[in-house]
């Protein structure tokens, strides 16, 4: 197993060291993005809630979760989004599929270390728009790729057998490109504005988590996370050119000239969560999970971006896990985990002093696989985000999630006769 990880593990780092469009939303335009991570999937699958810790799964939105292990597991998912988006100008449908996450968690005793690398938040975007005035048309069209990606560093401590620590520290880099172009009738040439920025930082999480016994049956679940301010330094170019649009082969550059333009710094803002839960060790839990931003004392990438501003946000998510009999050998149906939720966010952006929330869905199965702890993890999204109000967007997506998690039994000594 271990060189299987080392080759996937190599594979994929190469592969998101890459710039993925891992969305379609025009609102991704602003700030850092659209945050895409929100869990693996076995918290995914119930809405984000993240109260729960498990000894064969990761749970990387708390690193107190990772004292829990008792196997080294590793973890990845990919995600297929379809993403339907509306205006009061017209509609169109973007489908993309995108790594999610990768993570390799080692318990050692009361500790346990858990590193990876994620496409945290993603830009991507085309959006065409097309007018008249006194018979001048003018053709303008809208780019944006590139996102933050972070490798990150987690440890989680087991103080006793209810209260255990954690804390994260995450390494935050990227680059985003922004394009706009215009032409107009009559004119034979356009012009076209780059923006780009790179981008660095580094950011921690502090985590805890406490859970006991209720009753002989019931256990009671708390966690809790909070995540300082911090900054991500731009490194930003702005690009002017004259283009030629060439069918069959875009648009070709004429004539370039670099503009002067300042290095930003965006806040990445403080967040704080708690939640509480309860269920029945190995059959069952239900729990919520309240999340809250700083997100007002965020900013856009370029100084001169205007018409959005920043509010604090909220997300609150409602979900649990149902497993008929973990142990049965009759019924592989009821070895698999059902996990379910549903969650309300307040994104933070404001446009047109209208608010972005998001409302979503979700439902997923645990399949177990052989006679192993491993699991493929396969879940459903359905989510509404924006409004037509103020000529906003409407946005309405679904998602298909695959993830892996593979456990196994490093660093035991055998014994030979």
């Amino acid at each position: 197993m271990i060189k299987k990880i080392i080759i996937v593990f190599t594979l994929i780092c190469s592969f998101v060291g890459q710039s993925q469009e891992s969305t379609s939303s025009p609102y991704s335009f602003y700030g850092i993005g659209d945050v895409r991570f929100k869990g693996t999937f076995e918290n995914r699958n119930m809405a984000g809630m993240a109260v729960f810790a498990d000894s064969v799964s990761l749970n990387i939105l708390n690193p107190a979760a990772h004292s829990k292990l008792r196997l080294t597991t590793f973890s990845i998912g990919a995600n297929n989004n379809t993403n339907s988006i509306e205006s009061n100008q017209g509609s169109s449908t973007v489908k993309r599929t995108t790594l999610d996450y990768l993570a390799l968690g080692l318990p050692m005793g009361k500790f346990a270390f858990v590193f990876g690398l994620m496409p945290y938040s993603s830009v991507g975007y085309n959006v065409r728009n097309t007018n008249t005035i006194e018979e001048t048309q003018f053709v303008n069209t809208f780019n944006g790729s590139g996102g933050l990606n972070r490798v990150f560093l987690a440890s989680g401590y087991q103080i006793n057998k209810n209260l255990s620590l954690g804390l994260e520290v995450n390494q935050n880099f990227g680059l985003v490109e922004t394009m706009s172009t215009e032409y107009i009738s009559d004119v034979e040439n356009g012009t076209q504005e780059i923006n780009s920025s790179r981008i660095k930082g580094t950011s921690f999480t502090f985590g805890l988590m406490y859970d006991a016994k209720i009753s002989s049956k019931l256990r009671g679940y708390t966690s809790f996370t909070f995540t300082p301010e911090s900054n991500l330094n731009l490194a930003n170019q702005r690009v002017l050119k004259t283009v030629f649009s060439a069918p069959g082969f875009g648009d070709l550059e004429i004539d370039r000239i670099e503009l002067p333009v300042d290095n930003t710094t965006i806040k990445m803002p403080s967040r704080i969560s708690g939640g509480f839960g309860l269920g029945q060790k190995l059959k069952w839990l239900l729990g919520t999970e309240i999340t809250y931003q700083g997100s007002s004392t965020m900013g856009n990438r370029f100084t001169d971006i205007n018409n959005a501003t920043f509010e604090n946000s909220v997300r609150i998510s409602l979900g649990g896990f149902y497993i008929p009999k973990y142990n049965s050998f009759t019924s592989y149906l009821s070895r698999v985990t059902y996990r379910a939720g549903i969650r309300y966010e307040n994104t933070g952006l404001v446009l047109q002093n209208e608010s972005i929330n998001d409302y979503g869905m979700n439902f997923g199965l645990g399949l177990p696989l052989g006679g192993t702890f491993s699991k493929i993890n396969v879940g459903f999204e359905y989510g509404q985000r924006g409004t037509r109000k103020q000529n906003l967007i409407l946005e309405d997506y679904f998602n298909l999630s695959i993830g892996l998690t593979f456990n196994d039994k490093w660093f035991q000594k055998y014994k030979y006769e």
